[in-house]
């Protein structure tokens, strides 16, 4: 959808980002809580003292009901910094939290605002299928997980279409955080 790109634009502007990706990729990595976590239920996704991502989406794709378990140990250390990125940031007049399932966790009902992020589902598709590893099952699963970008858009306070180019989508951020600052 153009979320990375967008969220960019805020800290190019300026504005403190929480990233639910980065931090799982922090946590996968050598020395992360979700090392542990995850040896825990998944021995063999363990690769040098890190998460190999490829082993552990395999796993996932094998054994339908090992993402639910991994979310289980992964989603409260996720939440844990989450909650450390607000507390270091609680004098900033903005801050945005990049999260991938949003409504699906139900973030949205913690966040002061939401920011969807959108695009038509061919330019969607074709972005996503450009990804190393990614693969048609793969995208399908994704897919199966979101709430419908329509929906998406519906519960949103605030759209900004990344299919329109990243000129426009950089002015409608900066745009949004005046509009936000002056609240």
């Amino acid at each position: 959808m153009g979320k990375s790109t967008t969220a960019e634009f805020f800290r190019m502007a300026g504005v403190p980002v929480w990233d639910a990706d980065a931090a799982v990729h922090r946590l996968y990595d050598i020395g992360g809580a979700g090392v542990r976590a995850i040896e825990s239920l998944l021995p063999v996704a363990i690769k040098n003292g890190a998460i190999d991502r490829n082993a552990l989406r395999q796993a996932i794709l094998a054994d339908k009901g090992l993402l639910k378990r991994i979310e289980e140990v992964v989603h409260p250390l996720v939440s844990a910094d989450r909650q450390n990125f607000l507390e270091s940031h609680i004098h900033k007049p903005l801050v945005v939290c990049d999260i991938p399932l949003l409504f699906e966790t139900k973030a949205d009902a913690w966040l002061d605002g939401v920011l969807v992020v959108t695009v038509d589902k061919a330019i969607q598709e074709q972005r996503v299928m450009a990804r190393e590893g990614m693969t048609r099952e793969i995208f399908e699963t994704i897919l199966a997980k979101q709430t419908p970008d329509a929906e998406k858009r519906q519960r949103a306070d605030y759209l900004i279409d990344t299919g329109l180019g990243l000129d426009h989508a950089q002015t409608e951020v900066l745009s949004l955080i005046e509009r936000l600052k002056g609240k």
